[in-house]
């Protein structure tokens, strides 16, 4: 059949929780490492992976994240959080 992607979207084994949200407008590392300076800065975030050529970023948090600081901190980069994938 085919990958379920539920396991992407929000994992909680390990010391952290993980979630996956799909962001538009990335083009280029810069685009990733922009995404990425913002994202970090959020209180809890322990690793963030921005992949321009899929339009996923994956967040690392000690605890849940709170889906519109992540927004909100999207938006600073210069880019259009769409949601959780």
């Amino acid at each position: 059949m085919g990958t379920d992607n539920s396991t992407l979207a929000a994992t909680g084994s390990g010391p952290g929780t993980t979630v996956v949200y799909a962001v538009s407008g990335m083009s280029c590392a810069h685009c990733e490492k922009a995404i990425g300076e913002e994202v970090s800065a959020l209180p809890g975030v322990t690793a963030v992976a921005a992949d321009a050529a899929t339009g996923r970023v994956s967040v690392t948090s000690t605890a849940p994240l709170d889906d519109e600081a992540v927004r909100a901190a999207v938006d600073e980069a210069g880019y259009e959080l769409t949601g959780r994938v």
